[in-house]
């Protein structure tokens, strides 16, 4: 299939792109690199430098005939989005708009979409699965829940087919060692404990020790980038040849606690990574983690790299590709 990749130079979009290409379908990225990197490119590919906001940006890029697109451009940073609710409004919900009319515009009904799994909100139970209410607590959660909606209309309403793919958080990074262009500002747990273990960072600090979890520690749920990368293409498969639109949840299933990970990662850089534990942040979960039960059902998809050891190894060897390693 031609597929084009909107947000296809950024850390998810990437490895997305590699995933394909593997399964032999033809990529197109289009971005504006304003988290994306020209590092995480492949030289095979077209790339088209483009804004979501900009209507004719999208309509030159579909002119060019695709099968399906897959969404991977909309911000995603949960605490911010409480602060600037434009940004995100603008961004998320009228450039996915966007993104929807000027496919249609050019018979692309073929649409996988980057969803979260922060459309949930507090868990009422665990492992979370996709007849959880969905009650998102941030802003940016609710822009990926309005989206979903909008997709279920256009479905009904245009034929568009859909597969919605809800996780927590990303992580790793390509076993392989390509594309490895680390993420921009990033603020989740691992990206902290490689800064500080390169010396970018003096300490990290631990949020939290009295949770009700194997050792006080916030659980949380991490799935391989490439496994994620791996669920977008299955979901692609699955829609084109059964015409159907689907929401599935990735999940490890288990989760890892913050000490957990930082046990690990002192393990496997050999560094000392200092740590603070300092109070719980309001309105931190004690444990959040979903379940994969329906994409082994509809895509057979298992994760094979979300390990919590490769997870760190592999982020780790990122890092150290990049030189962030101070002397």
């Amino acid at each position: 299939m031609k597929v084009l990749v909107i947000g296809g130079a950024g850390y998810i979009g990437s490895h997305v792109v590699k995933e394909l290409m593997k399964n032999g379908h033809k990529v197109t990225v289009f971005d504006n690199l304003s988290s994306g990197l020209r590092q995480n490119l492949f030289a095979e590919n077209e790339f088209i430098y483009g804004n979501i906001l900009i209507e004719h940006d999208l309509n030159a890029a579909f002119e060019k005939g695709f099968d399906a697109f897959i969404h991977l451009a909309a911000f995603k940073a949960a605490g911010e989005s409480m602060i600037d609710p434009e940004k995100y409004s603008v961004n998320n919900l009228t450039g996915t708009i966007n993104i929807m009319n000027a496919a249609l515009k050019h018979g692309c009904k073929y649409m996988v979409f980057s969803s979260s799994a922060a459309t949930f909100g507090e868990p009422q139970y665990l492992p979370i699965d996709e007849k959880h209410p969905q009650k998102p607590e941030n802003y940016y959660g609710f822009t990926k829940l309005e989206i979903e909606k909008i997709m279920a209309w256009y479905d009904q309403l245009r034929g568009l087919k859909y597969a919605a793919l809800r996780y927590f958080n990303a992580a790793g990074y390509d076993v392989e060692g390509f594309p490895c262009g680390l993420e921009q500002n990033p603020a989740n747990l691992l990206p902290v404990i490689m800064e500080t273990a390169c010396g970018m960072r003096a300490k990290m600090k631990v949020f939290g020790t009295d949770y009700d979890t194997r050792d006080g520690t916030c659980i949380r749920d991490y799935v391989h980038v490439t496994d994620l990368a791996t669920a977008h293409v299955k979901a692609l498969d699955y829609i084109s040849k059964n015409n159907e639109s689907l929401c599935v949840n990735l999940g490890s299933e288990t989760g890892v606690t913050v000490k957990e990970m930082l046990d690990e990662a002192r393990k496997i850089t050999g560094k000392e990574i200092p740590a603070d534990f300092v109070e719980r942040r309001p309105g931190d979960p004690a444990t959040l983690y979903a379940t994969s039960a329906y994409a082994r059902e509809k895509l057979n998809w298992t994760p094979k790299y979300s390990d919590v050891h490769t997870l760190l190894e592999s982020t780790w060897n990122a890092y150290l590709k990049n030189g962030k390693l101070v002397k």
